[in-house]
């Protein structure tokens, strides 16, 4: 069974950081790129993604040079550690395939505020 468990979030204040974690398991983890994603809408963000090995990744115009994703293919988890964080950076956070093939998570909140 697949399952994603994103978690890390919490209430942050502008200019703070915070570091996601999302725990998979039931698929070939260390075979799969991996993104984080993050909805403040109506609409789901790509937000960044990381080749099965790790070596490569792309991230959101948004949140390059504040956001880094990286993963440990021996635990199945793939972090999200976010710096600078701005107010527009408040939505919940997912994690999946870059295509969306997995069931989702509950997600983890983000909230940056003063």
């Amino acid at each position: 069974q697949v399952q994603l468990v994103e978690s890390g979030g919490g209430l942050v204040q502008p200019g703070g950081f915070l570091r996601l974690s999302c725990a998979a398991s039931g698929f070939a983890f260390g075979m799969s790129s991996m993104s984080w994603f993050r909805q403040a809408g109506p609409d789901r963000e790509l937000v960044a993604t990381i080749v099965s090995d790790g070596f490569n990744s792309e991230y959101a115009d948004s949140v390059k040079g504040r956001f880094t994703i990286s993963r440990d293919n021996d635990k199945n988890i793939v972090y999200l550690q976010m710096n600078s964080l701005k107010p527009e950076d408040t939505a919940v956070y997912y994690c999946n395939t870059p295509w969306s093939t997995l069931d989702w998570g509950q997600g983890t909140a983000v909230t940056v505020s003063s």
